[in-house]
């Protein structure tokens, strides 16, 4: 019922920017805790940031500080800020919704809504 599509990534040099947005197909996107998870082949999927009450947020250690999260609410649509890129960050990075009340969970299980994925690469 709720359909989430991501755009906006691609390959760029480390050190440099990138922004990922996610769009959301239902009028009710401003009740729902949104968040952007990354994955890597062999590993698991891993929470980056996540947004609640329209403007709260929840970031991963490791991205603290380099990325932000930002919620549109008119627009409908969901954006990863990313900032001084590093080779580690490569990975399909999918944007997620949750259609009850999670919070600013980062934990995969607490999300019911899922897009397809974009591929992030940062090359040394």
């Amino acid at each position: 019922q709720v359909q989430l599509m991501e755009s906006g990534g691609g390959s760029v040099q480390a050190g440099g920017s990138l922004r990922l947005s996610c769009d959301a197909s239902t009028d009710k996107y401003s009740g729902f805790s949104m968040a952007w998870f990354r994955q890597v082949p062999g590993k698991e999927r891993e929470g980056v940031a996540s947004v609640c009450y329209g403007r709260l947020t929840t970031y991963a250690d490791s991205v603290k500080g380099r990325f932000t999260i930002s919620k549109d609410n008119a627009e409908n649509t969901l954006a990863l800020q990313m900032n001084s890129l590093k080779p580690e960050d490569s990975a399909m990075y999918y944007c997620a919704a949750s259609s009850f009340w999670a919070g600013c969970s980062l934990t995969p299980s607490d999300y019911d809504y899922w897009g397809q994925g974009t591929q992030v690469t940062a090359s040394s």
